[in-house]
């Protein structure tokens, strides 16, 4: 199996929001199926392109030497250097969508969230190939602060450790009114559980076979040491 085009370190939402977010954006990245929506086409289509996670070390494209076996060996080492802890969330506007994200007052929580993030991000930085010009043309398409445009440069992504902020993404760029609906009907729909804390006990590998196919679950790395495999797994090896 070639190597796919390109490869993400997610982190996969569990228990309820895994349920409510994969029903909304329309689609289970894990068994690379269609799921009926209640949301707008327009407001799902950027996220369910990706499939329902937040953000660790963003899509990247492996680098010449590098090859899916290291990737998914430098996952199992990083998840093995957490232990498992608990993330509250709440609905958040974020840059023009909507979001899970952690809120301020959970500290600890949020240190806990970026301390994987940041695991993620350099632990598998060395297989990352370098942006090329249209990439790098896209990323600065967007409105970016001098420490975002220096984390582009340094890592990939603009969002990372000091500009970093974990995050579920739930819709596309919408307008005030799009978004107090979709805040409106997310709110209903989790309003029996919106005030646990979610578990995290697990990073995700997810690909991309080619250039603009969804995104797939290639596999799930536990912090016990336990494994699960997605739609993708395939592509993890290159035999």
């Amino acid at each position: 199996m070639p190597a796919a085009y390109r490869y993400a370190l997610y982190l996969a939402p569990a228990g309820p929001w895994r349920e409510l977010g994969r029903q909304w954006l329309g689609r289970c990245p894990d068994l690379g199926q269609d799921l009926p929506s209640p949301a707008p086409a327009a407001w799902v289509r950027a996220p369910r392109h990706y499939g329902l996670h937040a953000t660790l070390k963003a899509p990247f494209r492996l680098a010449a030497h590098a090859r899916p076996e290291t990737l998914d060996d430098m996952a199992r080492r990083i998840a093995r250097r957490h232990r498992p802890f608990e993330l509250p969330l709440a609905l958040t506007r974020l840059r023009g969508f909507l979001a899970w994200c952690v809120p301020p007052w959970a500290r600890a929580a949020r240190q806990s969230i970026d301390a994987l993030a940041a695991s993620a991000l350099r632990g598998a930085d060395g297989l990352r190939a370098p942006l090329n010009e249209a990439e790098l043309a896209r990323r600065l398409a967007a409105p970016l602060s001098g420490a975002q445009k220096a984390m582009l440069t340094r890592w990939g992504y603009p969002y990372a450790l000091d500009t970093f902020t974990f995050h579920i993404t739930l819709t596309g760029s919408l307008d005030a009114r799009e978004l107090d609906q979709a805040r409106a009907e997310l709110a209903r729909q989790s309003r029996a559980w919106s005030s646990q804390a979610m578990p995290v006990h697990a990073l995700s590998v997810y690909v991309q076979p080619e250039p603009g196919a969804d995104f797939l679950v290639a596999r799930h790395y536990g912090f016990d040491g336990a494994c699960a495999d997605g739609a993708g797994a395939a592509w993890l090896s290159s035999t």
